[in-house]
């Protein structure tokens, strides 16, 4: 996501006017238990900062910039629904049908005329979670959650439907059952927060579990050396038989290095002499087959035989046809064949 900066910011409060950096998250590998601790879903969207002045709304991104005039919709109901001086931490989402779409809130930014038919066509929702100020624009920084949640409820009490109050739950029963049941609607995972914590821009206090599950994967290219890959990119078969790119790993350990420098092939010469080489992947990979808007290079890598199967963890952050972050590799499995890999399917094939 790059969007471009607009505008200048409106001033509010002097305490909190923007950009402030949000307060962040970092990752575990088990949801926490324990007295204090509250959690929320972590949905599939964008971060934003909606800071509400005298005579607008300001959208601001996690990394500072302005979403404002993105988001029409969503400036339109925060400005009929929230007093002036108030500030709120919370997530853009767009929904279809049952779940989060991602690429309708990234057609956003690229939308140019057909904004406002893209916003009436796919309205936006700004799912609210966390209160930094209150009229007349007192800041809440130093207050703990559960008093800023508190306020929060009843800042939103007769919000319309754009503007919704995530979910919060003490019970770690009911936190675990979200991970089961709403990864399907684009729940990527939970937050993990103390009652008792303050709001410390830029820090990562909260928690963050994602929900991932396991799968395979065909290895046809990887960064650094074929003896020595840095990370992998995966890709599936789709129905007509051809080996489709689906995603990339995170960077590999070094024992995963020396396991997989071993197994991978480079890319073999054509049979008949004088005939190309021949992989279903472009070198280097397109800049937009990443999705990653704010770093448009193409990326450079080896092509090599796809023969390998890669086991690997997966989140629910799938769209046309490929996982939009990073996957986790887990290990080669020398046991199966590419043609076990579940084919290229609309929902992933997990």
């Amino acid at each position: 996501m790059s969007p471009g900066r607009g505008r200048a910011a409106p001033a509010t409060d002097p305490a909190l006017r923007p950009p402030i950096t949000p307060m962040l998250a970092a990752g575990v590998d088990a949801v926490p238990e324990g007295p204090g601790l509250i959690y929320e879903p972590k949905w599939d969207g964008w971060r934003a900062l909606a800071f509400r002045t005298a005579d607008r709304v300001y959208l601001q991104s996690r990394a500072g910039r302005n979403l404002t005039m993105y988001f029409p919709d969503i400036t339109r109901a925060l400005r009929a629904t929230v007093p002036p001086g108030v500030v709120l931490d919370g997530e853009l989402v767009v929904w279809e049908r049952d779940r989060t779409n991602f690429a309708l809130l990234q057609r956003r930014i690229t939308a140019g005329g057909q904004l406002l038919t893209i916003s009436r066509q796919h309205p936006a929702h700004y799912v609210a979670f966390d209160l930094l100020s209150v009229p007349p624009g007192r800041a809440l920084l130093d207050a703990p959650l559960a008093e800023r949640r508190a306020l929060l409820v009843d800042l939103l009490v007769d919000a319309p439907a754009q503007i919704t109050l995530s979910p919060q739950t003490t019970d770690i029963a009911l936190a675990t059952e979200w991970l089961r049941t709403w990864t399907a609607a684009g729940v990527e995972g939970v937050m993990i927060k103390r009652l008792d914590g303050r709001y410390e821009p830029g820090r990562r206090a909260w928690r963050k579990f994602r929900a991932y599950c396991t799968t395979e994967a065909i290895i046809g290219g990887i960064t650094g050396t074929i003896g020595d890959p840095e990370t992998l990119l995966i890709g599936r078969y789709d129905r007509y038989g051809r080996l489709r790119y689906t995603g990339r790993t995170h960077p590999l350990r070094g024992p995963q290095r020396h396991e997989l420098g071993a197994l991978l092939v480079p890319l073999r010469p054509a049979a008949r002499r004088g005939a190309p080489i021949v992989h279903p992947w472009p070198e280097p990979l397109p800049a937009s087959w990443s999705g990653q808007l704010d770093r448009p290079e193409p990326l450079r890598y080896h092509q090599v035989e796809p023969t390998v199967v890669a086991e690997i963890d997966v989140d629910t952050a799938y769209e046309h046809r490929r996982w939009r972050h990073r996957v986790r590799y887990l290990r080669p499995r020398a046991d199966l064949s590419v043609y076990d890999v579940p084919l290229l399917l609309d929902d992933g094939g997990r």
